[in-house]
């Protein structure tokens, strides 16, 4: 069995997707760095980082890094389609978003890893200008990868699932509904589907749009 460690409205919800696609036996350890208990206790025994998602093989291997399991998952288990498409697009596309995307998310939340301890006012600023960026790395991922977001059978592969995902988080899907709403309606066919939609739903059960 594969164990999960992951807490809701985290990058654990796309792995779940990419679990249920493969078909394999798996459990969720609600864990994270933010979060106190047995399971994130657990999660640093194995993962100095405390890291969401954490995933550990039937084989005792520890996978972390959202775009590496994802790619790992659709290697392993090529009937997911989750590798199904370009494949060097796709490699490129998550790739891009953990470097420019979840890089940011990372600066925006927690401003004081980098700043230590300096005044309110200049976080501040930094987060703001983070977000700006943040958003156009958006709207540069649109430009370059909007047809990458679906294998040929129309289910969403890796791609789809970690842009969709990474999208909820620092008004990106706002940005892109006014910047690049025809992206926007793409990552929404991703979000309606059937795999996709209940694990969403559980995890942001009151997300929309603002």
């Amino acid at each position: 069995m594969f164990t999960l460690y992951g807490i809701d409205e985290s990058g654990s919800c796309m792995i779940e997707i990419a679990l249920q696609r493969c078909g394999v036996q798996w459990c969720r350890v609600d864990a994270a760095s933010w979060a106190e208990g047995e399971g994130s206790d657990a999660l640093a025994r194995i993962n100095p980082l405390k890291q969401v998602p954490t995933l550990v093989t039937p084989d005792g291997q520890v996978l972390t890094e959202s775009a590496a399991i994802l790619v790992h998952l659709g290697l392993e288990f090529p009937a997911s389609e989750l590798l199904s498409g370009n494949r060097g697009q796709i490699l490129r596309g998550l790739v891009y978003i953990a470097a420019n995307c979840y890089s940011a998310i990372g600066i925006i939340d927690y401003p004081q890893r980098w700043l230590g301890d300096v005044n309110e006012a200049l976080q501040t600023q930094l987060v703001n200008g983070t977000r700006r960026y943040l958003h156009q790395a958006w709207v540069v991922f649109a430009d370059q990868f909007a047809e990458q977001l679906f294998a040929p059978s129309g289910q969403p592969n890796a791609l789809g699932l970690m842009a969709a995902a990474v999208s909820r988080w620092d008004d990106a899907r706002k940005a892109l509904s006014a910047l690049a709403p025809s992206f926007a309606q793409t990552l929404a066919r991703v979000d309606a589907d059937p795999i996709v939609a209940p694990v969403f739903a559980r995890h942001w059960p009151q997300w929309e749009v603002s």
